[in-house]
């Protein structure tokens, strides 16, 4: 299934610009399963997109989008990562954008180590609701708790919309590059302080639950009071703008059989940052 339902002339391995790439992988979630099924969910309601994009008077498929076939390793967290390490980095080595579908947030700890290994002066940008920042979790170093832990040993990185944690990460919390939901609800002057805070080339890490459940309840831990789509692409825009994406994932949509809005949302969001991207 191709991303966005794009015509064959325009998914070519060789001639597109993106790559997406699903990663079904739902092994460590720890309450509402289902995250494994996100990235067809993803990928059959992008078929239902207009492929114009208004804002940006563009239509960003011109440029290409690929679809690989799924990362299907699923023995242990650890070799999924692997896995998922050695794919992108073929599809970066081929000079393709990446875009990775999840799946649970532990499918972007290979994308993000193979992005921070291929490009220089590497913020990771965070959207969570939730710091991830467990040393370990449930045995595992490569739990969906563990995804900026395991960044922080390679990384800088920002965390916005942040709203639930425990006690264990606090230490690992850098003053100043998060950004509460709490605080962000105060107003637009959280947007430029968190730019400020990115370098050069930012990789994204866009975990769906970073969203407000009243328009994005379809996730293994949905927490109130999160982000909401005007803001959130006002944010990614001004992100874009000014530095540069270097790729992207987004994670944790965990489709609701009878709603399929939120699966919607995570196709458009995908193509929005595109479009943003590559303005054609």
């Amino acid at each position: 299934m191709n991303y966005g339902g794009i015509d064959n002339e325009f998914t070519d391995f060789v001639d597109s610009k993106i790559a997406v790439l699903p990663v079904p992988y739902d092994g460590t979630s720890t309450w509402i399963k289902g995250a494994d099924k996100g990235p067809d969910a993803i990928l059959e309601a992008s078929a239902n997109m207009e492929l114009y994009d208004i804002e940006t008077n563009s239509e960003v498929y011109k440029l290409g989008i690929f679809t690989a076939d799924p990362v299907t390793e699923n023995s242990s967290p650890e070799k999924m990562s692997e896995a998922v390490y050695e794919e992108v980095t073929r599809l970066i080595r081929h000079h393709k954008f990446v875009v990775t579908l999840g799946g649970e947030h532990s499918i972007s700890i290979g994308a993000i180590q193979s992005h921070v290994e291929h490009f220089k002066d590497v913020t990771v940008l965070q959207i969570d609701a939730h710091t991830d920042l467990r040393p370990e979790y449930e045995g595992s170093k490569y739990n969906h708790a563990c995804v900026m832990a395991r960044t922080r040993d390679i990384a800088p990185y920002v965390q916005v919309g942040i709203r639930s944690m425990d006690t264990v990460e606090l230490p690992y919390i850098v003053p100043g590059n998060i950004f509460y939901a709490e605080d962000i609800r105060k107003g637009i002057d959280w947007m430029d302080a968190a730019i400020a805070k990115l370098s050069s080339n930012v990789y994204l890490t866009f975990d769906l639950d970073g969203l407000d459940p009243s328009i994005m309840a379809s996730t293994g831990t949905p927490e109130p009071g999160g982000l909401y789509w005007n803001e959130t692409i006002q944010f990614l825009k001004k992100v874009i703008d000014q530095k540069n994406l270097i790729g992207f994932d987004v994670v944790e949509l965990c489709p609701n059989k009878v709603n399929k809005a939120p699966n919607f949302l995570a196709s458009k969001l995908i193509y929005k940052l595109l479009s943003y991207q590559f303005q054609i």
